[in-house]
């Protein structure tokens, strides 16, 4: 079999208060990815602001912004003029009081290739996200781009052997997961390790059971609260791109920022699941009660 090799960036920033700062620096990491041949580039959760779903307060609700919207045209145009596809992240204001937590994919040409709205939302300490997204009504749709087919999710998303299942089954040649997740500085050590362990194994894991690559971007750096109550997020970076066995192509530091391009073969898949039938195995007779809440 000939070879598809797909160069990937990934990019893993800290981020300022300052919106327009934060994208400016973005563009000139997207740019200096596509110098280096990046033909599809990925990065984390809600790239644009801090992570503002530490508080529940309604007035972080001016960052969202309309697709499409300046905030979408930037991209559009970083896509166009890089001739590469962009995943990025934004809190998409649908209508007054009605938001999302929604990924866009911007073709190469600078249009929209399709969006993602967040299905799962966490509301966990530091992580109030039901206080702002309302949850995704799109499904889980794979999105079709000149680099392949995209199974694009979003964080919370990314604990989901469902989600990534049905992505799969509708044809992603690859898992995309935008991230912003962290430590709370009271854990002890061996805790944080647990969380962060299990976080890449339960995604490597989707690799796995559905014989395709996941990549997966996360923010770095430390962010205050800003109600003083807790002692801020330190996100743990470790963003990383995984073969369809799983195995680890890359992984980034957990406490710097990262712009990397990484070969990620996706003509790989196909012998990996002649080897590892599990499509052809399943027992989809027998599966009727996935779809309720609990079975006892």
């Amino acid at each position: 079999m000939s070879h598809h090799i797909l160069k990937t960036a990934l990019i893993q920033k800290s981020k300022t208060d300052d919106v327009a700062g934060n994208r400016l620096r973005l563009a000139e990491d997207i740019r200096k990815a596509a110098s280096q041949g990046a033909r599809l580039i990925v990065n984390q959760e809600l790239h644009d602001s801090l992570y503002f779903c530490q508080t529940e307060n309604v007035d972080a609700c001016n960052l969202a912004v309309p697709l499409p919207s300046e905030a979408t045209d930037f991209y559009s145009s970083l896509a166009r003029e890089t001739g590469t596809v962009i995943v990025g992240s934004f809190f998409e204001r649908r209508a007054p009081g009605l938001y999302h937590n929604t990924a866009v994919v911007f073709e190469s040409d600078g249009s929209i290739a399709g969006i993602y709205r967040k299905m799962h939302i966490p509301d966990d300490p530091a992580y109030y996200e039901k206080f702002y997204f309302a949850p995704g009504d799109l499904g889980f749709e794979p999105i079709d781009t000149s680099v392949g087919r995209l199974g694009v999710l979003v964080c919370w998303d990314q604990w989901y052997p469902e989600a990534a299942r049905i992505m799969a089954l509708k044809g992603a040649e690859i898992l995309i997961y935008p991230t912003a997740i962290g430590w709370e500085s009271s854990d002890p050590e061996a805790e944080k390790e647990r969380q962060r362990q299990a976080w890449m194994i339960v995604q490597r894991a989707h690799a796995v059971a559905n014989g395709i690559p996941v990549v997966t971007v996360n923010r770095v750096g430390h962010e205050t609260d800003p109600s003083g109550l807790t002692n801020g997020i330190t996100f743990w970076g470790s963003s990383f791109a995984s073969g369809p066995q799983g195995e680890l192509l890359y992984l980034a530091p957990d406490d710097e920022e990262a712009v990397v391009v990484v070969d990620i073969d996706l003509t790989r898949s196909e012998q990996v699941r002649r080897w590892w039938p599990f499509l052809r195995d399943r027992r989809i007779d027998a599966y009727e009660g996935l779809t309720r809440r609990y079975l006892h």
